[in-house]
């Protein structure tokens, strides 16, 4: 399914007194009765997303009382968040604890000739961090202090960063990723291009002799990319579900391409 991390949404995980990606989504389940009680019909998410944090392919999976029409539950849904493709797994199946990979895709908040412009961003340096980043580590301090967590190492298979029309992004792709991991490392990815922290202080944070925290980046560029699985997995992309989706984005380009065009304009013209 894809959501927008709107906010209305306090992340994607169900909470007693807020609403949430999961109750909207199990709101319409159980009213087009696919679903009545949430245990028996084991409801789980493949991953949580916090509060503004947006996907393109999140996963979820239930024992549903029929089978699923994608379209009737995604016009019962509000538009904001759709289901698009599907697959049938096992009755134990956890689409959790099976996952391969997790990805994740991060967009800057500013273009790149801003932040060159404002802060002569070295654009070199952070993928060098980038790079330093990949594989085995423990990102005890590129993460939100969980004392549920013992161990903090992971790894990451990928970070690459790639620049696309002035536009900076950075995929990450990991088996399992720790709370606000993303979000940090980018904290400390900007901090490191603006030129507030060395290089050396960068990798000063894989020493976890002490626990550094601050805070994360804007949750708004944050966006869940995909979740792979082993190759029994097959999903069925349901094209007119698809086509919903691609609407709504582009729905939503259209109604911000003014307002982007016009500050353009007012940037650029000759005011003689």
């Amino acid at each position: 399914m894809y959501y927008i991390g709107k906010q209305k949404y306090h992340g994607s995980q169900r909470q007693s007194d807020f609403l949430t990606i999961e109750d909207q989504l199990i709101d319409i389940l159980i009213k087009r009765n696919y679903i009545d009680d949430l245990e028996r019909v084991e409801f789980e998410f493949a991953s949580r997303t916090d509060r503004y944090v947006s996907a393109r392919g999140a996963v979820f999976s239930i024992i549903p009382k029929k089978k699923p029409i994608l379209m009737e539950i995604n016009s019962f849904l509000p538009r904001e968040m759709g289901l698009w493709a599907s697959c049938p797994v096992p009755l134990n199946y956890s689409p959790r604890y099976n996952a391969v990979s997790r990805h994740y895709r991060y967009i800057f908040p500013e273009p790149l000739d801003y932040l060159i412009s404002e802060y002569n961003f070295n654009i070199g340096l952070v993928k060098k961090a980038c790079s330093q980043l990949e594989g085995i580590h423990n990102f005890q301090n590129f993460s939100k202090r969980d004392n549920t967590i013992e161990n903090t190492v992971r790894e990451l298979n990928c970070v690459n960063m790639k620049i696309n029309n002035d536009i900076i992004f950075i995929d990450f792709i990991s088996k399992a990723f720790l709370r606000q991991q993303i979000r940090r490392i980018i904290k400390k990815l900007m901090e490191l291009g603006k030129n507030e922290i060395s290089f050396e202080e960068f990798l000063n944070l894989f020493d976890t002799k002490e626990f550094i925290s601050y805070e994360p980046a804007n949750p708004n560029g944050l966006i869940l990319w995909d979740i792979k699985y082993d190759s029994k997995i097959k999903f069925q992309i349901n094209k007119k579900s698809v086509e919903r989706m691609q609407k709504y984005f582009l729905a939503r380009k259209q109604k911000n391409w003014l307002k982007l065009k016009l500050f353009s304009c007012l940037q650029e013209d000759d005011l003689r």
